[in-house]
């Protein structure tokens, strides 16, 4: 499997120029070359969760935070599993208020500092599980802070799944839509039907100029870059590194139903190709 040793030095310095890194700082990005979307995309990067432990070379669990997301986020084990070659998030109960005083825990793994890529496609195949409150995600944000704090580098939200719905959201967001308020021009989200009781295959492929998200192999929303807008409609020219968790509530997927927990997300597989 070749890292970024295996791709042009040149093309990776340009397209990270204003990021000031290199190569040998920085080994774990991918970088697709130049015109590289126009051929048959290559398998570069994958995994299989076959191990009943966290690879660490690979992924960190995502600590607790002050946002919606990662406020319930723990490091607890009882919040991750494996079984037959599947990784398994959880969102549980807290049954030890003494240890942590949050009501319920959740586990969630990223790739931050570990594995990033920049365009090229990404698949994951999971099956999610429903709850009052559960709110599954798998998404992406900027590795390297090209632009500056957060929403200047973009979000990249591949699937986020709410309570029991049937349709799961695909989403960018940037400070483009989110300060400046344009969502419209172009539109920033789109929805899909899924049968979450089923394995599905979640995933982009993501170009310079547009990203097009995907369930099952189809092509369910495209979010294009466009001409003469603010710069920071496409932040998206840079690597971005991968987060996958269960979240339990907060202002959009609402109040969380303890007595419906546990919930879990099975990850089954994740896929990368440039």
């Amino acid at each position: 499997m070749k890292r970024v040793l295996g791709l042009s030095w040149f093309y990776l310095l340009l397209s990270a120029c204003s990021v000031h890194y290199t190569p040998k700082d920085h080994p774990y990005v991918y970088i697709q070359k130049q015109d590289r979307e126009t051929k048959v995309w290559k398998l570069v990067w994958e995994e299989n969760f076959n191990s009943p432990k966290l690879d660490d070379q690979k992924w960190s669990r995502i600590p607790a935070g002050g946002a919606d997301w990662n406020r319930h986020m723990s490091m607890d084990d009882a919040c991750f599993g494996w079984e037959s070659g599947e990784l398994i998030l959880k969102g549980i109960k807290n049954t030890d208020k003494n240890k942590d005083p949050r009501p319920f825990l959740t586990g969630g793994i990223w790739s931050k500092e570990k594995f990033a890529f920049q365009y090229g496609r990404i698949e994951i195949r999971a099956k999610l599980g429903n709850a009052k409150g559960a709110w599954p995600a798998m998404w992406m944000l900027a590795e390297l802070d090209k632009y500056g704090k957060y929403p200047k580098n973009g979000e990249i939200d591949i699937m986020e799944h709410l309570n029991f719905d049937d349709i799961i959201y695909q989403t960018t967001h940037s400070y483009y839509t989110l300060d400046l308020g344009e969502k419209e021009h172009p539109k920033h989200f789109g929805t899909a039907s899924v049968r979450t009781e089923e394995y599905n295959i979640y995933g982009i492929s993501w170009y310079p100029d547009r990203i097009v998200f995907q369930v099952n192999g189809t092509d369910t929303f495209t979010y294009p870059r466009i001409k003469d807008v603010d710069a920071s409609q496409w932040p998206y020219d840079q690597p971005f590194y991968l987060l996958i968790d269960q979240q339990l509530g907060g202002s959009w997927v609402g109040e969380v139903d303890q007595n419906q927990l546990p919930v879990e997300m099975r990850v089954d597989w994740i896929k990368v190709y440039q």
